[in-house]
């Protein structure tokens, strides 16, 4: 797929897997709209990226989509920049780990705005004019969570398995509209995602960012709604789909406790 001279718009760009979509697409000659909360790191990587590549143009905006109203908020704030989105990528999101009985309400609620709202929101204002002009992406950050309950996170599971099953229905309506769709689900990534949660589990195995970011654009070459990072999380989603329902939330719970 070709990116040279499209508007790439970037969420949760300011670390991890976001960074490593902003600096993959600017290698590949992108023009790129950077947006996290932390203005410091964004104006950072805007640095980086336009020293690397002076031939493109990097925006970078400061928002929190964990508000409802922010996905309006940010498409005023493309719209005064006087950009065409081309190719969306929606990246932030957000996990609590823990039981949910012993978490505040008002964090979830964000949590559930971030990963589910404010997607949905982003997709609902830049999709249709894709459509419109029949080329573009969007590109879903889901989750190896999205494929079993998560005790132990069981809102980002949740969030994750919405994200999952809204992208794969929107392959297929947007099937012949020129536009590719496609859900990316990683298992456990080396990013900031562990300690913003403020618990270490999942240890083993974890990939890198840029292994994630390798398999998306190389998923986007090809026709599936929905590409798994790595061979072992192909297999546990595999096996998950077969598994007793019991036997699976027991294993799930499991692999999520701390310290692991």
């Amino acid at each position: 797929m070709e990116f040279s001279n499209v508007t790439a718009l970037v969420t949760g760009a300011s670390g991890g897997i976001g960074e490593e979509f902003a600096v993959q697409l600017a290698r590949r000659g992108a023009n790129l709209i950077l947006v996290a909360r932390r203005a410091e790191k964004l104006a950072a990587l805007q640095h980086t990226l336009t020293s690397r590549h002076p031939g493109i143009v990097v925006d970078v905006l400061t928002v929190d989509l964990a508000l409802p109203g922010s996905a309006a908020e940010l498409e005023a704030a493309v719209r005064e920049l006087g950009r065409t989105v081309d190719v969306l990528i929606n990246n932030a999101g957000v996990g609590l780990h823990g039981k949910f009985a012993t978490q505040e309400p008002a964090p979830n609620a964000a949590q559930i705005q971030l990963n589910c709202g404010t997607l949905v929101d982003l997709t609902a204002r830049f999709l249709p004019p894709m459509i419109e002009r029949r080329h573009g992406v969007v590109l879903n950050l889901a989750s190896t969570a999205a494929f079993q309950p998560t005790p132990g996170m069981a809102v980002y599971g949740a969030t994750k398995a919405f994200v999952l099953s809204f992208t794969e229905a929107l392959w297929q309506e947007c099937r012949g509209s020129g536009v590719r769709v496609l859900a990316l689900c990683p298992g456990a990534t080396e990013t900031e995602f562990f300690d913003r949660t403020g618990e270490e589990f999942l240890t083993d195995g974890r990939q890198t960012s840029r292994q994630v970011v390798d398999t998306a654009f190389a998923a986007l070459d090809g026709s599936s709604p929905t590409v798994i990072s790595g061979f072992r999380n192909k297999l546990l989603a595999s096996g998950y789909r077969v598994s007793p329902r019991k036997v699976l939330l027991a294993v799930s719970e499991y692999m999520l406790k701390a310290n692991r």
